[in-house]
């Protein structure tokens, strides 16, 4: 998902570069909505991590 986010940001610099801003103006911003979901993923992640622990301490 951090690899679409940054395909789309780069997307939008090559689309300004070019003077199609409208095309510019959805990549970046559909590349700003990918990276929150991507933030808000690996926090919901790491959160549940901490919450879950490691599982060394299991009885198998």
């Amino acid at each position: 998902m951090l690899r679409a986010a940054i395909t789309f940001f780069v997307l939008g610099l090559v689309a300004m570069l070019f003077g199609a801003y409208g095309i510019a103006g959805v990549s970046i911003e559909l590349g700003k909505v990918l990276l929150m979901v991507f933030i808000v993923l690996a926090i919901l992640s790491f959160v549940v991590g901490l919450i879950r622990g490691n599982g060394s301490n299991r009885i198998p």
